[in-house]
């Protein structure tokens, strides 16, 4: 099983901010949007990813994430020079995929929520044996995103509209998918819509059509954050600052991600922490550390 970032475009919604960078490295609170994809794809067990970004942002992505191997991960690159769709993700990376089944999320997304991990763990098995997994939250302006709706009595998918004028549900699909063995192949075979673009929701279809298809709905516990415009960026910033606050622990940390499963170990960590120099961050890590040296790392 591998992942993907899609973390290109220019984020024209984000001018002045995102004429120089890409908003994906734009900071939510305390470290890079980026880190937050990247943190659901390695607590779903996935270690090798592909990230796909622009030829001019692709170097600074590369400067602040390396080949990986600091977050016990292997870190591929790939571009997209313009946004075709959601679906180009598969395309850009068949030969990275090689015929595996795949996680795909946007490099804007934020999730959170108590049983995620758990519901993602769930979502690989499920795309391991041939099934697609995707996720929906209900949001107020509905027609902003791809929206499915479902039967009442089965909370089975029906039917899913790419940014429908009078949209039939309230439930959006998030940018977080699990993939088959397939998707490169049914990818292919899409053709761009009016928008100019491959529509997710045209590739759903295929797998619905199949009966293939599960759309897991996160309620009220959960938190779904895309960042595209100043107040969601400021939204998701707050959000994760009161989480931080109030429980004193760290939302999408990759570095004790990765050491609580495993992938690096605590010396390596105490070094990278050095370069961190004198930062809050730094302190948290450097306590984490200290923990995993005293077996108290839980």
């Amino acid at each position: 099983m591998k992942g993907i970032i899609l973390a290109g475009g220019s984020g024209t919604r984000l001018y002045p901010s995102t004429f120089a960078i890409s908003k994906h490295l734009l900071p939510v609170f305390d470290k890079p949007m980026i880190y937050y994809p990247l943190s659901i794809l390695m607590l779903s067990g996935i270690r090798e990813v592909l990230l796909i970004s622009t030829p001019r942002d692709i170097p600074l992505f590369k400067r602040l994430l390396g080949d990986g191997s600091a977050f016990g991960i292997r870190l591929s690159y790939a571009e997209q020079p313009e946004p075709r769709g959601l679906p180009e993700a598969f395309l850009i990376g068949q030969d990275f995929l090689a015929g595996e089944p795949c996680v795909m999320i946007l490099g804007d997304n934020i999730f959170h929520g108590h049983g995620l991990v758990e519901k993602c763990l769930s979502a690989v098995t499920m795309a391991e044996s041939g099934r697609v997994t995707a996720f929906a939250y209900q949001v107020d302006e509905p027609e902003r995103y791809g929206v499915v709706s479902f039967d009442t009595v089965s909370i089975r998918p029906l039917l899913m509209e790419e940014k429908p004028e009078a949209a039939q549900s309230k439930w959006a699909l998030t940018g977080l998918y699990f993939c088959d063995r397939d998707v490169v192949e049914l990818s292919s075979g899409l053709t761009p819509s009016a928008r100019g673009e491959l529509e997710i929701t045209e590739l759903l279809g295929l797998y619905l059509a199949q009966q293939r298809l599960d759309i897991v709905q996160l309620g009220p516990a959960y938190a779904w954050l895309d960042m595209g415009t100043h107040e969601s960026l400021h939204d998701a910033s707050s959000f994760v600052r009161a989480i931080e606050r109030r429980q004193g622990i760290k939302i999408a940390c990759l570095e004790e991600i990765a050491l609580n499963l495993g992938y690096i170990q605590p010396a390596a960590l105490k070094q990278y922490v050095r370069k961190l120099g004198d930062t809050q961050y730094a302190t948290y890590l450097a306590n984490i550390v200290a923990q995993a040296e005293h077996g108290d790392l839980s």
